[in-house]
């Protein structure tokens, strides 16, 4: 018997237990969830989905052989395709590659732990090729001092502009990820375009859309979820793995610059992983103390609390007014 929807009470303590066996964790942010159950309604295999991701995919020891992953996953992707989601990811174990390849899905990235698939086979290289196609030709030139920022700016402040600034002394050209995940209070254009009006006059900023293979729920699904994360359960390799193997030496990238962190656990710990990831793999980071006023470091959630309480001074202290017109 198979059944999907969003599990609670007795149900999700069942499938909790089902996954620890597995060696798998129950994750927050799940809506969806497919079960297969034996006559007994035992549970004998779940999948489920986060956004337009397949994950905590599991079948009992003595079913496994059955048929049932692709039962769950023919469940899953007919709900992604109700949801109107075409493009679908799966984050699971490296040992599931040669099964979740024979169900169509192609692997982006691998590492020891952690496998990143999706369901279209040149996904990732047309992601490549965009940004490229985005990145001057001068850019391109491996004489060149590339730079590279990761950021939400939701919404973009004064402190991003003074990142961005800063960043442009030790660099020749700064390719400026802006994050594309739903979840933020501004959505993915909304940020992008207070961004692309607040950096117009730096010629060498080269601003991209970071899609869903930059610090997103595919790739670094605990981000988002901050107050439910410990920094030291964080799990960001795979994010920094697919940056520093892939998206970096597209565009020939040697830097990466973040901004000190005083207030978010997850993001501080995300910077001291890639500080001792990156450079293995041919790119510096560069940690710069962020910008503060009034003796208050600048960030996008005190702006945020400042627009719920109508903190009008406050907001505007902090922000560009290219920023302020958008929010007017």
């Amino acid at each position: 018997m198979s059944e999907g929807r969003t599990l609670k009470g007795k149900e999700l303590e069942q499938l909790k237990l089902f996954l620890e066996k597995a060696g798998l964790q129950y994750e927050d942010g799940i809506e969806y969830t497919a079960c297969i159950y034996d006559d007994n309604y035992e549970m004998i295999a779940t999948g489920s989905v986060e956004g337009n991701v397949l994950k905590c995919i599991a079948v009992a020891p003595d079913r496994q052989g059955d048929g049932l992953t692709g039962t769950i996953l023919t469940q899953l992707i007919q709900y992604e395709i109700e949801q109107e989601r075409t493009n679908s990811f799966i984050y699971t174990k490296p040992q599931n590659q040669v099964v979740f390849e024979s169900f169509g899905f192609y692997t982006i990235m691998k590492t020891e732990s952690i496998l990143f698939m999706e369901n279209y086979k040149d996904g990732f290289l047309n992601f490549l090729k965009k940004i490229q196609s985005e990145t001057t030709e001068i850019a391109l030139k491996p004489d060149k001092i590339i730079g590279a920022i990761v950021a939400n700016c939701d919404p973009f402040t004064l402190g991003h502009r003074y990142l961005i600034e800063e960043a442009l002394k030790s660099c020749d050209y700064l390719h400026l990820f802006i994050l594309s995940d739903n979840r933020s209070f501004f959505s993915p254009e909304e940020r992008y375009q207070m961004v692309l009006e607040g950096t117009s006059d730096l010629k060498q900023v080269i601003l991209h859309h970071a899609s869903d293979y930059i610090v997103s729920a595919a790739t670094f699904p605990t981000y988002f979820m901050k107050e439910k994360a410990m920094a030291g359960i964080v799990n960001c390799s795979l994010d920094l793995e697919l940056f520093g193997q892939k998206i970096g030496p597209a565009l020939h990238i040697s830097r990466r610059y973040v901004g000190t962190e005083p207030y978010c656990i997850v993001t501080g710990k995300y910077n001291e992983i890639m500080k001792e990831r990156l450079p293995a793999l041919g790119i510096e980071v560069i940690e710069l103390i962020r910008k503060q006023i009034d003796g208050e470091v600048i960030s996008a959630s005190a702006v945020r609390n400042a627009m719920i309480d109508f903190e009008i001074n406050k907001i505007k202290k902090f922000i560009p007014d290219t920023t302020w017109k958008h929010l007017i």
